[in-house]
């Protein structure tokens, strides 16, 4: 199975070649690393020529933010399984993508794989932050505002093409909004790697400050209430649930 690796990056000249090194030491072979730059004028461009190999598929571009870079990339993708790398991000081993097509391989039926995400600093990528062990999936825990890690994500080609990319019109959670789509209106099937699978560095488009995670909020709940999976409770528990991640961060 080839495999599409999608980065959407805007003025990253500081972090993406730990990206797209993680992904050249990954011990799968057929592998294809779809850059999408905004338009970064940061140094970023020089970045990606500078570490220009066969596998990667650059292109820079405007685009309307960061779900719009993706979708871009999801289209330009050829591998019948896709998932993302963001530009901050590292794999957190060198056979991630291995032991990820191993498990989708050898379990009938699912049509996408979910592992364990662990959340670093920003200044010193060494030092765990947080720790999401994932745990299987079970379509009842949605309700307490359970979902998949999103970076640890890799979905079969047919799912996106049947229902559907990133909604642009969440502009922090359609990552949340695509996830729920998938698995209520689509019911596709999941199974989960127990081992961390993303190295995520801390200070995304989501948490970075207050406003943005009072307006996170606002959009998961849109999200929720959009596919019938709870409201103020499980938005409640979905925030509550983060907790436990800090008590685990030396997973």
């Amino acid at each position: 199975m080839k495999i599409s690796i999608i980065t959407a990056v805007y003025n990253r000249a500081a972090t993406i070649a730990d990206t797209i090194g993680s992904v050249r030491s990954q011990t799968y072979e057929d592998i294809e690393h779809v850059l999408q730059d905004g338009g970064s004028t940061d140094g970023t461009v020089a970045v990606l020529e500078r570490h220009a190999a066969p596998g990667m598929r650059v292109e820079s571009a405007r685009d309307g933010g960061l779900y719009d870079g993706v979708n871009k990339g999801i289209a330009r993708a050829n591998g019948d399984i896709i998932g993302l790398l963001h530009s901050d991000d590292v794999f957190a081993a060198d056979d991630v993508i291995a032991r990820m097509v191993e498990t989708l391989a050898g379990a009938e039926g699912v049509e996408g794989v979910y592992g364990d995400l662990v959340y670093v600093s920003a200044a010193d990528p060494a030092r765990v932050i947080r720790y999401w062990r994932a745990g299987p999936y079970k379509r009842g825990r949605l309700a307490w505002g359970w979902m998949p890690p999103h970076p640890t994500l890799y979905l079969k080609r047919h799912v996106l093409q049947r229902w559907g990319a990133y909604d642009t019109g969440f502009d922090i959670a359609a990552d949340y909004e695509a996830m729920l789509r998938w698995l209520v209106r689509g019911r596709i099937r999941l199974a989960y790697l127990p081992q961390p699978m993303v190295r995520m560095r801390m200070g995304g488009a989501s948490n970075r400050s207050l406003e943005r995670i009072i307006r996170k909020s606002r959009e998961d709940y849109r999200a929720m209430r959009r596919h019938g999976v709870g409201g103020l409770g499980t938005l409640l528990c979905k925030n509550i649930g983060k907790l436990g991640q800090f008590v685990r961060r030396g997973g």
